[in-house]
């Protein structure tokens, strides 16, 4: 490979480092061409990035970036899934591909200037996506609204069952 290209690859992974809300680093060794395949294509469906680039590259492009926290874990075959949007879909992406696949080792993630390890990256496998959290959010927000709503509207109504059972009470004697 020319310096020329290494440079251009350097720089482009940089402003991808940079962008990225989530970077997991993995072990992709004994996969077939088909599998790593096949991952890239669920992953790119969610517009997350798998690439396999040789160590050096990553360490340099990982520089003045959060993936430089996890620099010691580019050795051996490495492969970068980078996420724009939700953090939770690449790792939950990639744990149920290393369920069915057990040489996918996932080694490491980065998120918000935090070290992600496997388990960490497990645990954020299994929360909601972004999608449902918000949704979750709103209808707590709404379901707080409703019920000041009805609160206040009992005020009233309750108000007027007082004054029905004076007015009865008054008929009766």
């Amino acid at each position: 490979m020319k310096i020329e290209e290494k440079k251009r690859i350097t720089e482009d992974l940089h402003g991808k480092f940079s962008r990225s809300k989530v970077v997991i680093a993995t072990d992709y060794k004994g996969l077939n061409v088909e599998a790593i395949s096949d991952l890239r294509k669920k992953l790119r469906e969610f517009e997350i990035e798998y690439r396999v680039v040789k160590n050096t590259l990553l360490d340099r492009a990982s520089e003045d970036t959060e993936a430089a926290l996890i620099k010691d874990k580019f050795k051996g075959p490495t492969a970068i899934a980078l996420g724009y949007k939700d953090p939770v879909v690449p790792a939950k992406i990639l744990m149920k591909f290393a369920e069915t696949n057990k040489n996918l080792i996932i080694k490491a993630g980065v998120l918000n200037g935090k070290v992600l390890d496997f388990n960490s990256i497990k645990a954020l496998s299994t929360m909601p996506s972004r999608e449902i959290l918000l949704s979750m959010l709103l209808s707590a927000m709404n379901g707080v609204s409703a019920s000041f709503v009805r609160t206040l509207g009992g005020v009233p109504k309750k108000f007027l069952y007082v004054l029905q059972a004076i007015k009865e009470k008054k008929e009766a004697a």
